[in-house]
């Protein structure tokens, strides 16, 4: 189990030596530690690198300077650069992306319990009622194909919640959704935290899904 992500001096490689632009960022270039069971909201206009720094934390890309490390619960410390994240990504870390990533050849029920299926998770009764939670109970069966782009982004949420955690990363989940769906993501979300003490990391451009952050960074 991961109880804490550090960041040191982490940055994207093409930020370096390039001027600054806007306000100075609170994450890269700095030490910065997320803990498990706190919630931090992570806010910057486009093009600050949102999306990069949850790939980075996930593990799908490496194009950083500094050191990433994950804290275990004995306190032992596996830097991002020896992780073995296929196995980590199976237990701890969850992700909603920015993009989706469905399979649009599958229904919206079988999206989430592809990976459900795997870890044993989530019941397929239980897919169901969090889809239908979302307002997509006449749409369980239907492809992600024929559905809409706000309809994709719930499903995309159920599946992040429908993984073993010690962390879910958010990217900007709420970009296509009006507020009553988005209070309905941050109740489901506080109800995921609350249970099971899972951190939580989101990213917004503006939009904010309304939530009760612990902390609140620039990037």
């Amino acid at each position: 189990m991961i109880k804490s992500i550090c960041l040191k001096n982490v940055n994207l490689k093409v930020f370096v030596g390039a001027p600054p632009a806007g306000a100075p960022s609170e994450v890269w270039g700095r030490e910065v530690e997320f803990l498990k069971g706190r919630s931090y909201l992570l806010e910057a206009s486009s093009g600050r690198g949102k999306s990069s720094l949850c790939s980075f934390l996930y593990g799908l890309r490496s194009d950083y300077v500094g050191e990433i490390s994950f804290i275990g619960e004995n306190g032992g410390e596996l830097r991002g650069a020896d992780c073995d994240f296929v196995k980590i990504r199976k237990r701890s870390l969850s992700m909603m992306f920015q993009e989706h990533r469905l399979f649009p050849e599958l229904s919206s029920v079988d999206n989430v319990m592809l990976k459900s299926q795997l870890t044993g998770f989530a019941a397929r009764r239980q897919v169901c009622e969090m889809l239908s939670r979302l307002g997509l109970e006449d749409r369980l069966d239907t492809k992600c194909a024929k559905m809409s782009y706000g309809q994709q982004q719930r499903v995309a949420f159920v599946r992040a919640l429908c993984q073993p955690a010690d962390f879910i990363f958010l990217d900007e989940p709420i970009s296509h959704l009006d507020e009553e769906n988005a209070r309905i993501m941050s109740q489901m979300l506080k109800e995921r935290q609350q249970s099971d003490g899972v951190g939580v990391i989101v990213t917004s451009i503006g939009y904010r899904l309304p939530y009760g952050y612990d902390d609140v960074l620039k990037l």
